[in-house]
Protein backbone atom coordinates (compact mmCIF):
# COMPACT_ATOMS: atom_id res chain seq x y z
CA UNK A 1 0.00 0.00 0.00
CA UNK A 2 2.92 2.36 0.63
CA UNK A 3 3.65 2.85 -3.07
CA UNK A 4 -0.03 3.43 -3.88
CA UNK A 5 -0.37 5.95 -1.06
CA UNK A 6 2.68 7.91 -2.24
CA UNK A 7 1.41 7.95 -5.83
CA UNK A 8 -2.03 9.31 -4.88
CA UNK A 9 -0.60 11.80 -2.40
CA UNK A 10 1.90 13.13 -4.95
CA UNK A 11 -0.73 13.48 -7.66
CA UNK A 12 -3.00 15.43 -5.32
CA UNK A 13 -0.21 17.80 -4.24
CA UNK A 14 0.84 18.36 -7.86
CA UNK A 15 -2.71 19.09 -9.03
CA UNK A 16 -4.13 21.06 -6.12
CA UNK A 17 -1.12 22.49 -4.22
CA UNK A 18 -2.51 21.58 -0.82
CA UNK A 19 -2.18 18.82 1.78
CA UNK A 20 -5.00 16.21 1.66
CA UNK A 21 -6.56 13.81 4.08
CA UNK A 22 -5.73 10.24 3.04
CA UNK A 23 -8.12 7.29 3.39
CA UNK A 24 -7.57 3.62 2.58
CA UNK A 25 -10.52 1.26 1.97
CA UNK A 26 -9.76 -2.39 1.23
CA UNK A 27 -11.26 -4.78 -1.23
CA UNK A 28 -12.57 -8.05 0.09
CA UNK A 29 -12.67 -11.74 -0.55
CA UNK A 30 -15.67 -13.84 0.35
CA UNK A 31 -14.79 -17.30 1.58
CA UNK A 32 -18.32 -18.64 1.20
CA UNK A 33 -21.87 -17.29 1.14
CA UNK A 34 -22.45 -15.95 -2.36
CA UNK A 35 -25.71 -14.18 -3.29
CA UNK A 36 -26.96 -14.73 0.25
CA UNK A 37 -26.44 -11.18 1.53
CA UNK A 38 -29.38 -9.58 -0.28
CA UNK A 39 -31.49 -12.49 0.98
CA UNK A 40 -30.73 -11.49 4.60
CA UNK A 41 -28.49 -14.54 4.92
CA UNK A 42 -25.04 -15.40 6.22
CA UNK A 43 -21.73 -14.52 4.57
CA UNK A 44 -18.08 -15.07 5.48
CA UNK A 45 -16.01 -12.25 3.94
CA UNK A 46 -12.63 -10.77 4.88
CA UNK A 47 -10.92 -7.50 4.04
CA UNK A 48 -7.67 -7.80 2.11
CA UNK A 49 -4.43 -5.85 1.80
CA UNK A 50 -5.36 -4.40 -1.60
CA UNK A 51 -7.73 -1.48 -1.98
CA UNK A 52 -8.43 2.15 -2.86
CA UNK A 53 -6.57 5.21 -1.59
CA UNK A 54 -8.38 8.56 -1.64
CA UNK A 55 -6.75 11.95 -1.16
CA UNK A 56 -9.32 14.64 -0.39
CA UNK A 57 -9.45 18.24 0.79
CA UNK A 58 -11.86 21.22 0.81
CA UNK A 59 -11.30 23.75 -1.94
CA UNK A 60 -13.61 26.71 -1.12
CA UNK A 61 -14.56 26.95 -4.81
CA UNK A 62 -17.78 26.75 -6.80
CA UNK A 63 -17.03 23.25 -8.05
CA UNK A 64 -15.56 19.93 -6.96
CA UNK A 65 -12.72 18.30 -8.90
CA UNK A 66 -12.24 14.54 -8.99
CA UNK A 67 -9.35 12.68 -10.63
CA UNK A 68 -9.37 8.93 -11.29
CA UNK A 69 -5.60 8.48 -11.25
CA UNK A 70 -5.42 4.95 -12.68
CA UNK A 71 -7.21 5.89 -15.91
CA UNK A 72 -6.18 9.55 -15.85
CA UNK A 73 -9.73 10.86 -16.18
CA UNK A 74 -11.23 13.81 -14.33
CA UNK A 75 -14.64 15.08 -13.43
CA UNK A 76 -15.84 18.52 -12.33
CA UNK A 77 -19.23 19.13 -10.72
CA UNK A 78 -20.87 21.16 -7.98
CA UNK A 79 -22.36 19.59 -4.86
CA UNK A 80 -25.30 21.91 -5.55
CA UNK A 81 -25.95 20.24 -8.92
CA UNK A 82 -25.44 16.48 -8.97
CA UNK A 83 -28.35 15.38 -11.14
CA UNK A 84 -26.35 14.03 -14.07
CA UNK A 85 -25.46 10.35 -14.26
CA UNK A 86 -24.34 8.09 -17.08
CA UNK A 87 -24.84 4.32 -17.15
CA UNK A 88 -21.69 2.34 -16.43
CA UNK A 89 -19.60 5.36 -15.50
CA UNK A 90 -17.25 5.55 -12.50
CA UNK A 91 -18.49 9.08 -11.83
CA UNK A 92 -21.80 7.63 -10.59
CA UNK A 93 -20.07 6.34 -7.46
CA UNK A 94 -18.95 9.87 -6.59
CA UNK A 95 -22.27 11.49 -7.44
CA UNK A 96 -24.13 8.74 -5.61
CA UNK A 97 -22.25 9.22 -2.34
CA UNK A 98 -22.63 13.01 -2.48
CA UNK A 99 -26.35 12.78 -3.22
CA UNK A 100 -27.02 10.26 -0.47
CA UNK A 101 -25.22 12.47 2.04
CA UNK A 102 -27.28 15.46 0.94
CA UNK A 103 -30.49 13.40 1.21
CA UNK A 104 -29.45 12.54 4.76
CA UNK A 105 -29.17 16.30 5.48
CA UNK A 106 -25.41 16.13 5.89
CA UNK A 107 -23.86 19.47 4.92
CA UNK A 108 -20.93 19.16 2.54
CA UNK A 109 -19.12 21.70 0.40
CA UNK A 110 -17.03 21.41 -2.73
CA UNK A 111 -13.79 19.47 -2.56
CA UNK A 112 -10.80 18.20 -4.52
CA UNK A 113 -10.22 14.45 -4.70
CA UNK A 114 -7.77 12.00 -6.27
CA UNK A 115 -8.24 8.26 -6.03
CA UNK A 116 -6.53 5.13 -7.25
CA UNK A 117 -6.20 1.50 -6.29
CA UNK A 118 -4.42 -1.81 -6.66
CA UNK A 119 -7.45 -4.15 -6.75
CA UNK A 120 -7.25 -6.03 -10.05
CA UNK A 121 -9.98 -4.98 -12.49
CA UNK A 122 -12.98 -7.29 -12.73
CA UNK A 123 -11.57 -9.64 -10.10
CA UNK A 124 -14.65 -9.81 -7.86
CA UNK A 125 -12.74 -8.31 -4.93
CA UNK A 126 -15.22 -5.44 -4.77
CA UNK A 127 -13.34 -2.35 -5.84
CA UNK A 128 -16.74 -0.61 -6.06
CA UNK A 129 -17.45 -0.99 -2.33
CA UNK A 130 -13.89 0.10 -1.54
CA UNK A 131 -14.36 3.23 -3.63
CA UNK A 132 -17.73 4.02 -2.06
CA UNK A 133 -16.41 3.51 1.47
CA UNK A 134 -13.27 5.54 0.88
CA UNK A 135 -15.31 8.47 -0.47
CA UNK A 136 -17.92 8.51 2.29
CA UNK A 137 -15.26 8.00 4.97
CA UNK A 138 -13.20 10.87 3.56
CA UNK A 139 -16.17 13.24 3.32
CA UNK A 140 -17.26 12.30 6.84
CA UNK A 141 -13.81 13.17 8.14
CA UNK A 142 -13.42 16.32 6.05
CA UNK A 143 -16.77 17.89 6.94
CA UNK A 144 -17.18 16.49 10.48
CA UNK A 145 -20.45 14.74 9.59
CA UNK A 146 -20.31 12.49 12.69
CA UNK A 147 -21.51 9.42 10.81
CA UNK A 148 -20.92 6.03 12.39
CA UNK A 149 -19.25 3.34 10.31
CA UNK A 150 -22.57 1.54 10.10
CA UNK A 151 -24.29 4.67 8.79
CA UNK A 152 -21.51 5.07 6.24
CA UNK A 153 -21.93 1.60 4.76
CA UNK A 154 -25.63 2.22 4.21
CA UNK A 155 -24.78 5.47 2.40
CA UNK A 156 -22.42 3.42 0.21
CA UNK A 157 -25.06 0.78 -0.46
CA UNK A 158 -27.73 3.33 -1.35
CA UNK A 159 -25.33 5.03 -3.75
CA UNK A 160 -24.85 1.73 -5.56
CA UNK A 161 -28.59 1.04 -5.66
CA UNK A 162 -29.71 4.48 -6.76
CA UNK A 163 -26.87 5.73 -8.96
CA UNK A 164 -24.91 2.71 -10.16
CA UNK A 165 -28.03 0.60 -10.67
CA UNK A 166 -26.94 -2.58 -8.85
CA UNK A 167 -29.26 -3.77 -6.07
CA UNK A 168 -26.39 -5.15 -4.00
CA UNK A 169 -26.57 -6.50 -0.49
CA UNK A 170 -24.51 -5.08 2.35
CA UNK A 171 -21.67 -7.63 2.52
CA UNK A 172 -19.09 -5.85 0.37
CA UNK A 173 -19.44 -2.51 2.12
CA UNK A 174 -19.46 -4.15 5.55
CA UNK A 175 -16.34 -6.23 4.98
CA UNK A 176 -14.47 -3.29 3.49
CA UNK A 177 -15.41 -1.03 6.41
CA UNK A 178 -15.10 -3.40 9.38
CA UNK A 179 -12.43 -5.94 8.37
CA UNK A 180 -9.65 -6.93 10.77
CA UNK A 181 -6.23 -8.36 10.02
CA UNK A 182 -6.03 -12.18 9.91
CA UNK A 183 -9.74 -12.65 10.50
CA UNK A 184 -12.89 -13.34 8.53
CA UNK A 185 -16.29 -11.94 9.47
CA UNK A 186 -19.33 -14.12 10.02
CA UNK A 187 -21.96 -11.55 9.13
CA UNK A 188 -25.68 -12.05 9.62
CA UNK A 189 -27.08 -9.74 6.94
CA UNK A 190 -30.52 -9.78 8.56
CA UNK A 191 -29.50 -7.76 11.61
CA UNK A 192 -25.81 -6.97 10.88
CA UNK A 193 -24.63 -8.96 13.87
CA UNK A 194 -21.06 -10.00 13.21
CA UNK A 195 -18.46 -12.28 14.75
CA UNK A 196 -14.77 -12.17 13.91
CA UNK A 197 -13.37 -15.57 13.05
CA UNK A 198 -9.62 -16.10 13.43
CA UNK A 199 -8.41 -17.53 10.16
CA UNK A 200 -5.09 -19.24 10.69
CA UNK A 201 -4.74 -21.95 8.06
CA UNK A 202 -1.66 -23.89 9.05
CA UNK A 203 0.27 -24.88 5.91
CA UNK A 204 -2.52 -23.60 3.64
CA UNK A 205 -3.35 -20.29 2.01
CA UNK A 206 -5.86 -18.74 -0.38
CA UNK A 207 -4.92 -18.31 -4.02
CA UNK A 208 -7.13 -16.20 -6.30
CA UNK A 209 -7.21 -16.96 -10.01
CA UNK A 210 -8.72 -14.26 -12.22
CA UNK A 211 -10.35 -15.44 -15.43
CA UNK A 212 -9.86 -11.95 -16.87
CA UNK A 213 -13.30 -12.15 -18.41
CA UNK A 214 -16.50 -10.36 -17.50
CA UNK A 215 -19.51 -11.49 -19.45
CA UNK A 216 -22.18 -8.91 -20.17
CA UNK A 217 -24.92 -10.78 -18.28
CA UNK A 218 -23.53 -9.87 -14.88
CA UNK A 219 -25.48 -6.74 -13.90
CA UNK A 220 -28.90 -7.64 -15.35
CA UNK A 221 -28.67 -11.23 -14.08
CA UNK A 222 -27.86 -10.01 -10.58
CA UNK A 223 -30.96 -7.83 -10.40
CA UNK A 224 -33.15 -10.56 -11.96
CA UNK A 225 -32.06 -13.15 -9.41
CA UNK A 226 -32.69 -10.79 -6.55
CA UNK A 227 -36.22 -10.22 -7.85
CA UNK A 228 -36.86 -13.99 -8.12
CA UNK A 229 -35.72 -14.54 -4.53
CA UNK A 230 -37.96 -11.75 -3.25
CA UNK A 231 -40.97 -13.07 -5.17
CA UNK A 232 -40.57 -16.59 -3.75
CA UNK A 233 -40.18 -15.30 -0.20
CA UNK A 234 -43.33 -13.23 -0.69
CA UNK A 235 -45.27 -16.30 -1.85
CA UNK A 236 -44.52 -17.81 1.57
CA UNK A 237 -45.36 -14.56 3.39
CA UNK A 238 -41.74 -14.21 4.48
CA UNK A 239 -39.56 -11.11 4.39
CA UNK A 240 -36.69 -12.99 2.76
CA UNK A 241 -35.40 -16.45 1.88
CA UNK A 242 -33.42 -16.37 5.14
CA UNK A 243 -36.69 -17.21 6.90
CA UNK A 244 -37.58 -20.06 4.54
CA UNK A 245 -36.72 -23.71 5.23
CA UNK A 246 -36.19 -26.34 2.54
CA UNK A 247 -39.47 -28.00 3.57
CA UNK A 248 -41.36 -24.72 3.16
CA UNK A 249 -39.83 -24.18 -0.25
CA UNK A 250 -40.77 -27.72 -1.33
CA UNK A 251 -44.36 -27.02 -0.23
CA UNK A 252 -44.75 -24.46 -3.05
CA UNK A 253 -42.59 -26.25 -5.61
CA UNK A 254 -45.54 -26.87 -7.93
CA UNK A 255 -46.16 -23.11 -8.15
CA UNK A 256 -42.60 -22.44 -9.36
CA UNK A 257 -40.63 -23.18 -12.47
CA UNK A 258 -37.79 -25.61 -11.80
CA UNK A 259 -35.31 -22.83 -12.60
CA UNK A 260 -36.75 -20.55 -9.92
CA UNK A 261 -37.08 -23.39 -7.41
CA UNK A 262 -33.40 -24.28 -7.82
CA UNK A 263 -32.30 -20.67 -7.35
CA UNK A 264 -34.17 -20.41 -4.05
CA UNK A 265 -32.95 -23.84 -2.95
CA UNK A 266 -29.37 -22.78 -3.62
CA UNK A 267 -29.72 -19.73 -1.35
CA UNK A 268 -31.16 -21.82 1.52
CA UNK A 269 -28.42 -24.44 1.17
CA UNK A 270 -25.66 -21.84 0.86
CA UNK A 271 -26.73 -20.25 4.14
CA UNK A 272 -26.27 -23.62 5.81
CA UNK A 273 -22.85 -24.04 4.16
CA UNK A 274 -21.64 -20.76 5.66
CA UNK A 275 -22.42 -21.94 9.18
CA UNK A 276 -20.80 -25.31 8.47
CA UNK A 277 -17.70 -23.51 7.17
CA UNK A 278 -17.37 -21.52 10.41
CA UNK A 279 -17.62 -24.76 12.38
CA UNK A 280 -14.95 -26.33 10.15
CA UNK A 281 -12.62 -23.36 10.75
CA UNK A 282 -13.16 -23.60 14.52
CA UNK A 283 -12.34 -27.31 14.35
CA UNK A 284 -9.34 -26.71 12.10
CA UNK A 285 -10.97 -29.09 9.60
CA UNK A 286 -9.41 -27.92 6.34
CA UNK A 287 -10.77 -30.86 4.35
CA UNK A 288 -14.35 -30.09 5.39
CA UNK A 289 -13.88 -26.42 4.53
CA UNK A 290 -12.57 -27.38 1.11
CA UNK A 291 -15.51 -29.69 0.42
CA UNK A 292 -17.91 -26.86 1.28
CA UNK A 293 -16.16 -24.55 -1.18
CA UNK A 294 -16.56 -27.08 -3.98
CA UNK A 295 -20.23 -27.61 -3.05
CA UNK A 296 -20.80 -23.84 -3.08
CA UNK A 297 -19.43 -23.61 -6.61
CA UNK A 298 -21.61 -26.43 -7.90
CA UNK A 299 -24.65 -24.66 -6.48
CA UNK A 300 -23.67 -21.41 -8.16
CA UNK A 301 -22.98 -23.24 -11.41
CA UNK A 302 -25.95 -25.60 -11.65
CA UNK A 303 -28.66 -24.06 -9.46
CA UNK A 304 -28.13 -20.29 -9.36
CA UNK A 305 -26.56 -20.34 -12.84
CA UNK A 306 -24.14 -17.43 -12.42
CA UNK A 307 -20.94 -19.20 -13.41
CA UNK A 308 -19.30 -19.38 -16.85
CA UNK A 309 -17.12 -21.82 -18.75
CA UNK A 310 -13.88 -20.14 -17.64
CA UNK A 311 -14.78 -20.30 -13.94
CA UNK A 312 -15.99 -23.89 -14.27
CA UNK A 313 -12.75 -24.89 -16.01
CA UNK A 314 -10.67 -23.51 -13.12
CA UNK A 315 -12.78 -25.20 -10.45
CA UNK A 316 -12.95 -28.50 -12.35
CA UNK A 317 -9.17 -28.58 -12.63
CA UNK A 318 -8.72 -27.61 -8.97
CA UNK A 319 -11.01 -30.46 -7.93
CA UNK A 320 -8.84 -32.96 -9.79
CA UNK A 321 -5.66 -31.60 -8.18
CA UNK A 322 -4.06 -33.15 -5.12
CA UNK A 323 -2.85 -29.76 -3.90
CA UNK A 324 -6.11 -27.75 -3.93
CA UNK A 325 -8.34 -28.53 -0.96
CA UNK A 326 -11.34 -26.51 -2.17
CA UNK A 327 -12.28 -23.91 -4.78
CA UNK A 328 -15.24 -21.92 -6.00
CA UNK A 329 -16.14 -18.85 -8.02
CA UNK A 330 -16.20 -15.67 -5.97
CA UNK A 331 -18.32 -12.59 -6.53
CA UNK A 332 -21.41 -11.84 -8.61
CA UNK A 333 -20.48 -14.29 -11.34
CA UNK A 334 -20.05 -14.55 -15.12
CA UNK A 335 -16.33 -13.91 -14.73
CA UNK A 336 -13.92 -12.66 -12.11
CA UNK A 337 -11.97 -14.92 -9.77
CA UNK A 338 -11.99 -18.32 -8.24
CA UNK A 339 -10.81 -18.63 -4.65
CA UNK A 340 -8.67 -21.70 -4.00
CA UNK A 341 -7.70 -23.18 -0.64
CA UNK A 342 -4.27 -24.65 -1.38
CA UNK A 343 -1.18 -26.03 0.33
CA UNK A 344 1.40 -23.25 0.64
CA UNK A 345 4.24 -25.44 -0.61
CA UNK A 346 2.41 -26.08 -3.89
CA UNK A 347 1.29 -22.54 -4.74
CA UNK A 348 4.00 -21.62 -7.25
CA UNK A 349 3.86 -24.93 -9.11
CA UNK A 350 0.06 -24.80 -9.33
CA UNK A 351 0.11 -21.20 -10.57
CA UNK A 352 2.45 -22.16 -13.42
CA UNK A 353 0.44 -25.28 -14.25
CA UNK A 354 -3.01 -23.66 -14.29
CA UNK A 355 -1.80 -20.57 -16.18
CA UNK A 356 -0.48 -22.71 -19.04
CA UNK A 357 -3.60 -24.87 -19.20
CA UNK A 358 -5.94 -21.86 -19.11
CA UNK A 359 -4.01 -20.13 -21.88
CA UNK A 360 -4.03 -23.28 -24.02
CA UNK A 361 -7.77 -23.71 -23.54
CA UNK A 362 -9.07 -20.15 -23.87
CA UNK A 363 -6.22 -18.37 -25.69
CA UNK A 364 -6.32 -15.85 -22.87
CA UNK A 365 -4.15 -15.18 -19.82
CA UNK A 366 -5.46 -15.78 -16.32
CA UNK A 367 -3.91 -13.85 -13.42
CA UNK A 368 -3.04 -15.24 -10.00
CA UNK A 369 -2.83 -13.48 -6.66
CA UNK A 370 -1.94 -14.52 -3.17
CA UNK A 371 -3.51 -12.13 -0.68
CA UNK A 372 -3.27 -11.27 2.99
CA UNK A 373 -6.24 -10.45 5.22
CA UNK A 374 -6.10 -6.83 6.36
CA UNK A 375 -7.87 -4.08 8.28
CA UNK A 376 -10.97 -2.15 7.20
CA UNK A 377 -11.41 1.43 6.02
CA UNK A 378 -9.22 3.91 7.90
CA UNK A 379 -7.33 7.17 7.80
CA UNK A 380 -3.69 6.78 6.82
CA UNK A 381 -0.80 9.14 7.42
CA UNK A 382 0.82 11.38 4.81
CA UNK A 383 4.30 10.15 5.77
Amino acid sequence: MKELKQKIHSRFKAEFKSEPILVFAPGRINLIGEHTDYNNGYVLPAAIDKGIVVAIQKNNNQSSNVIANDINENFTFSVNNTSSKKKGDWRNYIIGIVNELLKAKKPIENFNLVFGGNIPNGSGMSSSAALENSIVFGLNELFNLNLTKEEMIFISQKAEHNYVGVNCGIMDQYASMFGKKDTAILLDCKDLKAKTIDLILDKHTFLLINTNVKHSLAESAYNERRAVCEQIASLLNKNSLREVSEDELVSIKEKLSDTHFQKALYVIQENNRVLEAVEAIHNNDVQKLGALLFASHRGLQKQYKVSCKELDFLVDYAQKSDTVIGARMMGGGFGGCTINLIKIENVEAFKTEISQLYNNTFKNECSTYTINLGDGTKLISND
